[in-house]
Order: C-alpha cells, then sequence, then structure tokens
C-alpha cells in the first residue's frame, strides 16, 4: 500500500502532513499493515529529519508560485512560475505514475498542484485538508475531484460539495500538544518566574507586531518576561533595537530573542509562556491545544482576508482577543497583554476555552479516511 502526501514549502503545510503520517504509522502497526509506504512529494523536504524518522520516502518536484498582488515585478515572476509549473506537471505526471500510490493527501498550496493534477488525470482518489475558514485557490480546484475534504473550521464547508466533508480540526504535532512546564523558563535562561508572553508569529515572523513589540519591551519588563520569536527577516533589527532601548536596564535578561523555534524549542516555549501574541495561522491550533490565552493580530493581506476569519472565528470562542492590524499601536498592545494576565477570572474562561476548542484527533481521523481508502483501492 503506497500513500502519497503532498502540500506546500511552508509549515503550515508540512506539519500537519506529519501528524498524518505519525497516526497512519500508528493504525498499520495496530491493524498489521505490513506494506504501507509513505511518501511525500513537494519542491523541498522542509524537514528531512522529520520525514525520516516517520519513514518518509521524499520525492522533490517543480514548482511556481503565483503571485496575487500585480505590478510589473511579480506579473514577470508570475510567467516564471507558471513555465516552472508546467515542467513541475509534466515531471509529476511521470513521477506520480512511476510511483502509482493508492491515494493521495493533500494540504493545498502552490507545491501541491502538479501532484494533483497528476492525481486527477490518472484517477487516484485524493483527500484534501484545509486548514483556513477560506480555502486556498488549489483546495479549491482540487475540491471538485477529490474524494473527501478535512477541515478545521465549519465555515469553509460552504466552498465544497457537503457530501465531501468532514470538519475534522486541524492535525498538530503531538510534540506541541503536551507543553514542558517543569524547568521550561529555565530552559530559556529566563531569570524568575515571573509571568511569560510568548510572540509567536511563525518562521517569517511580522515586522508590524515586531515593532509593536520592541516599542514596549521596557515596560513590560518591569512586571513580565518575553520569548520573542522575530522571525530569521527581523531578528538582527528587532535585537539591535531592543538592545539599545533597554541599555542597561537591570531587568534586560527578562527579554529573549529567537529567529525561530525548532521542534525541541517550541515544546519547551508551549509550557513557558502564559500568554501568546500571535497571527492567525494553523499556530491558532497549537496555542489552543496549550490551552493559553493569546492575542491575534491577523494579517490583512492573506488570500480571501482568511487569517483575519479566522482570528474572529477562534476570538468567538471565548480563547482570544483580536487586534486588527490597522489598531495596532504599542499602547493598544500593552493594555490587552495587562488586562488578561491581570485578571484572573478572565485569564482561566480563556484558557477554558482554549482547551476546548482544540480537536486532539484530527491526524488520526484523516488518516483512518486514507486507509480506508487506499484499501479499497487495493483491492479494485
Amino acid at each position: 500500500m503506497k500513500i502519497l502526501l503532498t502540500g506546500g514549502g511552508t509549515g503550515g503545510h508540512f506539519y500537519p502532513l506529519m501528524v498524518v503520517a505519525e497516526e497512519l504509522n500508528k493504525l498499520s502497526d495496530e491493524e498489521r499493515i505490513v506494506d504501507l509506504h509513505l511518501y511525500y512529494m513537494s519542491d523541498t523536504p522542509y524537514d528531512p529529519e522529520l520525514l525520516e524518522e516517520q519513514f518518509i520516502h521524499y520525492i522533490p518536484i517543480i514548482s511556481g508560485k503565483l503571485r496575487t498582488t500585480m505590478n510589473f515585478k511579480n506579473i514577470i515572476l508570475n510567467i516564471q512560475s507558471m513555465i516552472k509549473t508546467s515542467f513541475g506537471i509534466v515531471g509529476a505526471i511521470f513521477k506520480v505514475f512511476s510511483l502509482y500510490p493508492d491515494v493521495v493527501i493533500s494540504k493545498g498550496g502552490y507545491a501541491s498542484f502538479p501532484v494533483l493534477v497528476a492525481a486527477k488525470l490518472l484517477r487516484i482518489p485524493t483527500i484534501i485538508h484545509e486548514s483556513d475558514t477560506v480555502p486556498g485557490r488549489v483546495s479549491r480546484w482540487s475540491g471538485k475531484f477529490a474524494k473527501r475534504i478535512a477541515l478545521s473550521y465549519p465555515e469553509a464547508a460552504q466552498y465544497f460539495d457537503e457530501k465531501k466533508v468532514s470538519v475534522t480540526g486541524q492535525p498538530v504535532r503531538k510534540t506541541l500538544t503536551h507543553p514542558v512546564r517543569d524547568g521550561a523558563k529555565a530552559f530559556f535562561e529566563l531569570p524568575g518566574d515571573l509571568p511569560t508572553i510568548g510572540i509567536y508569529a511563525g518562521s517569517q515572523g511580522s515586522r508590524a507586531i515586531n515593532d509593536a513589540v520592541v516599542s514596549i519591551v521596557p515596560e513590560l519588563i518591569k512586571k513580565y518576561q518575553i520569548i520573542h520569536q522575530t522571525g530569521a527577516a527581523d531578528y538582527d533589527d528587532v535585537t539591535t533595537e531592543v538592545r539599545i532601548a533597554l541599555g542597561d536596564d537591570t531587568h534586560r535578561t527578562r527579554y529573549k530573542a529567537f529567529k525561530f523555534l525548532n521542534n525541541v524549542q517550541a515544546k519547551v516555549f508551549s509550557g513557558a509562556v502564559d500568554i501568546v501574541v500571535s497571527r492567525a495561522g494553523s499556530s491558532l491550533f497549537e496555542i489552543a491545544a496549550w490551552g493559553k490565552p493569546s492575542i491575534i493580530i491577523p494579517y490583512v493581506y492573506a488570500h480571501g482576508d482568511h487569517q483575519r476569519k479566522n482570528a474572529y472565528h477562534y476570538a468567538r470562542t471565548g480563547a482570544a482577543v483580536v487586534i486588527e492590524e490597522s489598531n495596532l499601536t504599542p499602547s493598544v498592545l500593552l493594555g490587552q497583554i495587562q488586562q488578561i494576565l491581570e485578571s484572573a477570572d478572565l485569564y482561566s474562561a480563556m484558557s477554558a476555552h482554549a482547551k476546548a476548542f482544540f480537536a486532539p484527533d484530527a491526524g488520526r481521523k484523516i488518516a483512518i479516511e486514507a486507509l480506508s481508502i487506499a484499501l479499497s483501492h487495493v483491492e479494485e
């Protein structure tokens, strides 16, 4: 039995697929399926060590990303991307035909498009998972021929055939669903046991969030500690600005900055922080798994305004508050942080709502459906 995983080259696409892969391996052991083989096809392996850990064979393909903002530079880039994607489709057809998997599981994104074209042409059954309230272009297109469609948000169901849809929630890495609390703050060399603020905007970071945080660091470290994941692009600027702003402040060691968080750091981060400031991508489901109150600042240029819709859906549960980027000022962010951390009743309620939002069995549900389809395909 062969199962092919595919998705765009971001953590939001990659890691949920790895959760499904982990569940597939577990089910294989439980059901004594001895011939299960897993493959991942994308334009980058993203995390080769994790692929190896889950016994997944990586198959490279070529793909290009289309930009939605139209200017001269993006028009040229889109032409180049279309040429790359055309070559990628031809290559994917040959590679998928050679492999001929029993089912394809897609997380969408530009890198999955050539694989999905090949699966459609070769009549290979497909499952897609959509993480946002507004599906991406590839998911909406592939949903027309997919056999099953798994969703993180019920709002996305309106874009698909309801007979195919199941609201499963978002698969979250097991390493992030059980926060490490003992020694977590010491792990980050924080000097005390003060309430700790986590700035968690993904590996790409966010200039808007970083600027607001930098402006209030001197005020925050009077009562709190901060673990700031800045993103690689902003790290040097942010750390320089904070160093200048803090000068010889005796509490400057209460602030720690990182370009990104690896698997171990992310697991400990989840236990170290008491509140999270984040964008509104797949990180929302990780924050919910931790049971942490959060302040969500959606990215304004996300396709279909999906981050804003994700954010407000989550906030309606009572687990978070939303600050629109147009309203994001240092004083507004500082006020929201203080309000949540300094009200025990509010903090407790938000934490409970976050835990209630998390669906711990999402990956297993998708894996069970994939195995069922794959077994039917094998029998045919």
